[in-house]
């Protein structure tokens, strides 16, 4: 393997495809995970995927990625509030994907307030579960350049 690449998701996402399914869809996080560790393996990446609905264990999973090959993660409601998690994001020195299933900016105004974006190097929002291959097919492109 060339390198870890994390996939953290944060609040209520343990619950893809019975919540809400209307807006979230009906694929599970272990379907989200399972395609895409298919294609960081096929890149020689090892995918590290978690979940949590606790604030201090998303931040020790940042801590645990600073120097990794990257990050894509889907923080869902700490983005709104979590300046603990933006001050670990600073810490971080690789790539870092942050993404949302829904369109953030459709939705009620509060969120479409990010305060992790500024440490992110890009935002995927609205595009479903197919936001999760685009962040990591655009994190594998940034590293093949490096």
């Amino acid at each position: 393997m060339t390198g870890r690449i994390y996939l953290l998701n944060g609040p209520n996402l343990n619950l893809l495809g019975e919540r809400e399914p209307a807006l979230y869809g009906h694929d599970t996080l272990a379907d989200i995970e399972a395609q895409c560790r298919a294609l960081a393996e096929r890149h020689q990446f090892e995918l590290i995927a978690r979940q949590t609905n606790a604030e201090h264990e998303f931040i020790g999973w940042l801590h645990q990625a600073r120097a990794a090959a990257g990050i894509i993660m889907n923080p869902a409601a700490f983005c709104y509030h979590s300046v603990a998690i933006l001050d670990a994001l600073r810490m971080c020195e690789c790539p870092i994907i942050e993404v949302h299933i829904s369109n953030i900016y459709r939705r009620e105004d509060w969120r479409s307030k990010s305060l992790l974006a500024s440490a992110s190097t890009g935002v995927i929002t609205g595009l479903g579960i197919d936001g999760y291959r685009l962040a990591l097919e655009h994190l594998l492109q940034l590293l093949a350049k490096a």
